[in-house]
Formats: structure tokens, sequence, C-alpha cells
């Protein structure tokens, strides 16, 4: 069993692990907003175009239902004129 002295060090642990990925992650996240601030303003895609694209790839990571990523995909493609 675990002590309270334990345990306030596993927290303090956690929260200074946390920190750090936190920190770390804040550079790949600025890089998303860039990318996606890139594409619309040059009008490459819209914001729906880019959330519907994110989507689809979210799904094709997690294998979720392909029917499904099929309705994404022909919307993507209605909106891109394919």
């Amino acid at each position: 069993m675990t002590t309270n002295i334990e345990k306030q060090k596993y927290l303090e642990n956690f929260i200074k692990s946390f920190a750090t990925v936190e920190s770390e992650m804040e550079p790949l996240k600025e890089h998303k907003r860039d990318l996606r601030k890139e594409y619309a303003d040059n009008n490459w895609l819209s914001r729906e175009e880019m959330r519907l694209a994110v989507r689809a790839y979210r799904m094709l990571k997690t294998d979720e239902d392909v029917v499904k990523f099929n309705e994404i995909f022909k919307h993507v493609s209605k909106m891109v004129g394919g």
C-alpha cells in the first residue's frame, strides 16, 4: 500500500513529467495552427475542408467505421470537385 508521503512524491513526479510533456508539445501545436492558417490564408482549403480531412485522417488512424469514412470521403471529394 502506498503511504501519503509516497503519494505526494508520485504526484510531484507526475506533475513535473506532465509539465515537461506539455511544454514539448507546444511547438507542435503551434505548427499545426500555422499550417491551418497558411492553408486558409492562401485559400487552398476552407476550414470545413481541413476539418473533414483531419476527421478522415483520424478515422483511418484508429480503424473506425469504413462506411462513415466513405461518407466523409465522398463529401470531401464533392467539395474539391472530384
